[in-house]
């Protein structure tokens, strides 16, 4: 029993009573029901509980091994990241034959360009993999070109098909490595509210669940995706999104790439950018559409990558062609026309609001013509559309309070608010982290709860969006127990 709770937005205290994993009742503070007397009893003291957060869109095993990486991300030019591959290799060289792996470099505003040769001029032979902000991009030396499998590469900045297929390559530690690795960023995500993920990586991502589940890993709730080239295997085992693989893992929908993205200046759009292009189209309709028909008759949801303007036009119409339920992953850029869409085809919007504040400059750049449809939660909100909240990481962190706060406040880092409008209410911010259950804790289903030293709302409704980044977790539950506890 959690007694002398608060539950969002309300000054009584509750007592929230836990059996067999499962909310049993939620009564004024003192006032449990008789037979609670052999539960053991946690006296918040005030702390708020609400239920527990989920991250609707990561790369696990990717976020896992990153976390290990260089990272690049305040680089300001190719030059300043080789500075920085430099000193790390001056600090910790790889094995030998092994490469330097970095991590969320940011080239698209850059002044100079990223190339093999300018690696090499760093590096020699030491083998340099560097994996963009939005994966959709490497930038390798010459070495590393050739233990990537892509010797002789003209630039060493590799794009979309020629980058995505190879890119498990940079998971090159064992898979019990790994599978540490991946329960440590479990421990974290679960010390900052985390109950559940969506994971979409891009390998055997159902098989590796199924061996980290048999090896007892019970930290969250894993909806495991599948990509075009599982597909028949997860068919074929009778697989449907939301079945039971093993433990806490579920099996999570199909996932396809159609497009690519705005810093690598490859999403798909109407309109040209600045240098002609209209980005890449990975998937066409012709084998997005039997693809996802294919997915909705086995039983199993669709979410669909999509970035540019175009890519959601086509994305939605694949949505209306085939029937197929699921979401939409990033709608980063939207023609207007499409906006209703999504609520009258029952589409779930994917969002991760972070982006929205690592792209700000870059959009304004690139899309200097068609910035005011980025990024558009509240006008998503407002006709109808559920959204869910996410990371996407590696790209961004995985910690729901930040996409929270971005959601709301538009700004970080004491920057003006980027595109205010576009701000979604405090409520439903908080709604579209924590998968469909709400604000409160609710009786009947499972215990998945986290326990709070502030109440997110109140701060949110202030304006304090910092204070909700760094929110203080006091603990968090799965199934009633806890996976993490500081108090």
């Amino acid at each position: 029993m959690l007694s002398g709770a608060r539950l969002l937005g309300q000054d009584p205290a509750v007592d929230v009573l836990v059996r067999g994993g499962v909310v049993t009742a939620i009564v004024p503070a003192g006032h449990a029901p008789t037979d609670s007397s052999g539960l053991e009893r946690v006296a918040l003291d005030g702390r708020f509980v609400m239920p527990g957060l989920w991250d609707q869109h990561v790369h696990l095993t990717q976020w896992a091994s990153f976390r290990q990486r260089l990272d690049l991300y305040e680089a300001r030019s190719a030059a300043e990241a080789v500075a920085m591959v430099k000193a790390r290799l001056e600090e910790s060289p790889p094995p030998p034959g092994r490469p330097l792996l970095g991590r969320r470099f940011r080239a698209a505003l850059w002044p100079d360009e990223p190339t093999a040769a300018l690696l090499d001029d760093a590096v020699g032979d030491v083998p340099v993999v560097l994996a963009s902000v939005d994966l959709h991009s490497g930038w390798l030396s010459s070495a590393g070109l050739r233990w990537f499998g892509a010797p002789g590469h003209p630039t060493g900045l590799l794009r979309e098909e020629e980058w995505l297929p190879r890119l498990g390559a940079m998971d090159v530690a064992p898979d019990v490595v790994l599978d540490a690795w991946v329960r440590e960023a479990a421990t974290a995500a679960a010390a900052r509210g985390v109950v559940g993920v969506v994971d979409f990586e891009l390998a055997d991502n159902v098989g590796s669940w199924r061996r980290r589940a048999g090896a007892g890993f019970d930290l969250l709730r894993v909806r495991a995706g599948v990509w075009e080239d599982r597909l028949d295997g997860v068919i074929d085992d009778g697989l449907r999104t939301g079945d039971r693989i093993a433990g806490t893992v579920t099996q999570g929908p199909l996932k396809v790439i159609s497009d690519g993205s705005l810093n690598t200046r490859t999403a798909w759009c109407h309109d040209p950018y600045p240098d002609g292009g209209r980005g890449i189209l990975n998937v066409p309709p012709e084998r997005l559409v039997p693809l996802m028909a294919r997915a909705h008759a086995a039983g199993l949801a669709c979410a669909i990558h999509a970035i540019g303007d175009a890519a959601n036009t086509l994305v939605l119409d694949a949505f209306a062609a085939t029937g197929a339920r699921g979401s939409v992953e990033h709608a980063q850029l939207l023609s207007r026309r499409d906006v209703p869409r999504f609520a009258a085809l029952g589409v779930t919007a994917s969002v991760q609001p972070e982006h929205a504040l690592d792209d700000r400059d870059v959009t304004d750049s690139l899309w200097a013509d068609r910035a005011d449809r980025a990024y558009l939660f509240r006008d998503l909100h407002d006709a109808g559309a559920r959204l869910v909240l996410g990371s996407d990481a590696p790209v961004a962190a995985l910690d729901p309070w930040a996409a929270i706060a971005a959601a709301v406040t538009r700004t970080r880092d004491g920057r003006e608010p980027w595109q205010p409008a576009q701000s979604l209410p405090p409520r439903v911010a908080l709604a579209a982290s924590t998968d469909g259950r709400g604000l409160a804790p609710t009786v009947g289903v499972p215990a998945d709860l986290v326990v709070l030293e502030a109440d997110p709302l109140a701060l949110l409704e202030a304006g304090e969006g910092e204070r909700v980044r760094a929110m203080g977790v006091a603990g968090t539950l799965l199934d009633g127990r806890w996976t993490f506890r500081s108090f």
